[in-house]
């Protein structure tokens, strides 16, 4: 079930309030963390857009909703709508934007991690906050990278190392054809793994007919610095964990490095090395728990 949250209309929190060309309307971006609405708010947006704004819907690529060509007179009464429905005025410019996140194991046979539960957490923390440049979080469940989370300023990958089991598997190669790494091979009855190549997507373990690969616990990547536009940047890798909650602790002080050592006169992604990325990385690590940290992959 769809936990949802009731939110005060703030008149002076427009951020999500986009000039559109000409400066006759604007477009309202919604608050959506993880794309995730139920039936009753859906809609209550189409009705809302119905009736305050002069076009239909936009669904854009950060799962949420923007309403096109909204009169300022109607966004008064727009917000105290939306804000009742649970899906306020979203976030643009400089603040932390809408939090997005893939199936994770909810849905999807692939997924390492649950991602939805740590996006919500992640969102009731940062969305919204005013930070010297423009935050993106994303939370992906395996290297796939469905909402490209390598792209954004703060980004969490789950990983998945897999052990094989020579004298149980029946060297079908069924995990061969799966594997986009060509890192296995079956060679004498037996599957191989080339551990240069692997990249621990997990989809060999997931995909086994037979169930004879298994894998270790999963680790979160964590990546600062990314940066989507006219010039995508992948971020850095700040830091490998081993729990989820070494991975929420490492997000919140990527976040206060953010807050703390950022300007606002160029992307993140163009200042890692003016504000000192090895320094970040350190003082993440100092945060978190005793054994948490995963020297490689």
């Amino acid at each position: 079930m769809v936990h949802v949250m009731k939110h005060s209309y703030d008149p002076d929190s427009h951020s999500g309030v986009i000039v559109e060309d000409g400066e006759k309307a604007y477009t309202v971006r919604l608050r959506i963390p993880a794309g995730i609405v139920t039936p009753e708010q859906l809609r209550c947006i189409a009705e809302a857009a119905g009736k305050y704004s002069e076009d239909g819907i936009h669904l854009t690529t950060r799962q949420t909703v923007e309403i096109p060509h909204v009169p300022e007179e109607n966004l008064q009464a727009l917000g105290e709508v939306l804000a009742e429905n649970g899906t306020p005025f979203g976030a643009e410019f400089q603040n932390v934007v809408n939090v997005t996140a893939c199936p994770g194991k909810e849905r999807c046979r692939l997924a390492n991690i649950d991602t939805i539960p740590l996006a919500l957490r992640i969102d009731q923390k940062y969305f919204g906050r005013e930070m010297p440049v423009k935050t993106r979080i994303a939370i992906s469940a395996c290297p796939n990278s469905c909402v490209s989370e390598r792209l954004c300023e703060v980004g969490v990958t789950g990983h998945l190392k897999p052990i094989r089991h020579p004298d149980r598997c029946t060297g079908c190669g069924a995990c061969v054809e799966y594997c986009k790494e060509d890192a296995l091979d079956v060679i004498n009855g037996v599957i191989v793994l080339n551990d240069e190549r692997c990249i621990r997507c997990g989809a060999c373990v997931h995909t086994c007919p037979y169930g004879v690969i298994t894998a270790e616990d999963p680790v979160y990547v964590i990546t600062f610095g990314g940066r989507r536009g006219r010039h995508p940047k992948i971020g850095r890798r700040l830091v490998i964990v081993n729990t989820l909650e070494a991975a929420e602790m490492a997000v919140d002080e990527a976040m206060y490095r953010i807050y703390r050592q950022a300007v606002g006169t160029h992307l993140l992604a163009d200042q890692l090395d003016e504000i000192g990325f090895d320094l970040i990385v350190k003082s993440v690590i100092a945060k978190l728990p005793e054994g948490s940290v995963v020297e490689r992959l």
